[in-house]
């Protein structure tokens, strides 16, 4: 049995959408702005495949992630097949000169984390984890595409 936690963060970013769009949709590029993705590869024979590591406090989890929809410029939302559960989607809003990326992430807590963490707790510092996430991704796009 599991409990599944949810979070969303946003971010504006001073880049044009097709520049946010091209950093998120190269998966394994995450490991870059993403600091508990440990490694992040698309598979050679289906490349809405995805193998992922997540390494944090001497936890370690892998996962195969699907895309399950994809928009382009507006939305890449993805399950996993495999491994730790987890879903959620990544969408981009157009503001002309800059975007706005807005992240949501659902995933489930291993029975063996539930019993030996408080989910309010965790739940904090996954949160938190993701805006400094977020924070990174708008400084590594703003690297990559100067105004």
């Amino acid at each position: 049995m599991s409990d599944w936690l949810e979070h969303s963060v946003q971010i504006e970013v001073n880049v044009p959408i097709q520049v946010a769009w091209d950093l998120w949709s190269d998966l394994e590029q995450m490991p870059k702005w993403m600091k508990w993705i440990d490694s992040v590869k698309v598979l050679d024979n289906d490349p809405n495949l995805s193998r992922w590591k997540l390494a944090s406090g001497g936890f370690e989890f892998s996962w195969l992630s699907r895309i399950t929809r994809l928009v382009t410029h507006q939305m890449i939302q993805w399950e996993s097949v495999d491994g730790l559960p987890n879903r959620g989607a990544i969408r981009f809003y157009d503001r002309g000169d800059h975007s706005i990326v807005k992240l949501t992430v659902a995933y489930a807590i291993p029975g063996i984390l539930g019993k030996i963490m408080d989910n309010l707790f965790l739940g904090r510092v996954v949160e938190s984890t993701l805006n400094a996430d977020m924070q990174r991704f708008r400084e590594y796009a703003m690297a990559a595409h100067p105004s």
